[in-house]
């Protein structure tokens, strides 16, 4: 933990005594990917997303468009963060999720939505998060249209064809303020 984050009152936490409902954290509230370094990275709105354990390591799931820039600093990057805002900073998640970084100087999407790049143990995270997931990339697949069974979600999300990868990050560390 950066002494920045003690500053701003960010505090180790245990992700098994974590009181969050993915469910709503991930699907209702939202919450932003990051990868790279407060000088280069990126960031991106998520609404999908599992969290769990896997391998017997606590995990989380995030599934990342081919055509996303953001994929890019995955690939890159042995750490991403997973990281959730209070309700008031929905706004700037959807500015997130609505603009692409290739638009922006590095960062500067997430400075234009008004956040700011903190350095969370070497990986890209936000001074206005209220909470800090650190996970260290573990496995990535791409999905392909043969793997779908039945056609519905091929046909109502995948269309054009701009399938999702799926990055599976071992939960290193996690920060609450």
């Amino acid at each position: 933990m950066t002494d920045r984050m003690k500053e701003l009152g960010f505090a180790p936490a245990d992700v098994k005594t974590l009181d969050i409902n993915p469910f709503h954290a991930i699907g209702d509230r939202w919450a932003l990917v990051s990868a790279g370094t407060p000088q280069s990275g990126n960031t991106m709105t998520i609404s999908w997303g599992f969290m769990g354990v896997m391998w017997n390591k606590p995990s989380v799931t995030v599934a990342i468009r081919q055509s996303r820039h953001t994929k890019g600093f995955i690939d890159g990057a042995e750490l991403f963060t997973v990281s959730f805002y209070p309700d008031e900073l929905k706004k700037a998640l959807g500015f997130c999720g609505s603009k692409s970084g290739k638009d922006f100087e590095p960062n500067g999407k997430a400075a234009a939505a008004g956040l700011t790049a903190l350095d969370a143990d070497g990986a890209l995270a936000y001074e206005e998060a209220d909470l800090i997931l650190v996970c260290k990339k573990t496995y990535c697949a791409e999905m392909s249209a043969e793997n779908f069974i039945g056609g519905e979600n091929l046909s109502a999300f995948y269309t054009d064809g701009d399938m999702h990868t799926a990055y599976i990050g071992e939960i290193i560390a996690a920060y609450k303020k």
